[in-house]
């Protein structure tokens, strides 16, 4: 192997590295109307959140920790602290597991209620209770 194609495989490994390393601080930025809950995925579509059964809206998905989208086969009996979402009909459509810096930053609504009554700073990430 020549100096050109140990460069170029040490530079590709370095660059396939580079994205590994960088999940662990992934800053994510969630919408004004995420709320916050406790969620345990069950056979899709359905789930269970904050202790009541329901059913998800037919475009759900779910982001993990890194961010990337995560088949919800994979989540079967899995419980997490979750931000989401829901549709113009009520249903869950969108949510992100939560790291737990993510979970430690309070408060965060977890009603529509608290959400309409608190004020969001998209900026900061945070909310502030009246």
């Amino acid at each position: 192997m020549n100096r050109c194609s140990k460069l170029f495989l040490a530079l590709t490994l370095a660059a396939a590295a580079a994205p590994a390393a960088a999940q662990g601080t992934v800053h994510r930025n969630f919408p004004h109307d995420a709320l916050r809950g406790n969620m345990i995925f069950r056979t899709p579509p359905a789930i269970t959140l904050n202790g009541q059964n329901l059913t998800t809206a037919p475009s759900f998905r779910v982001h993990g920790v890194s961010n990337l989208l995560v088949l919800t086969g994979e989540l079967v009996n899995r419980q997490a602290v979750v931000d989401y979402t829901l549709d113009a009909e009520g249903r869950v459509h969108e949510v992100w597991i939560l790291t737990p810096t993510e979970i430690a930053n309070k408060p965060w609504p977890a009603t529509r209620e608290q959400a309409a009554e608190w004020k969001f700073d998209p900026i900061a990430q945070t909310w502030t209770k009246p």
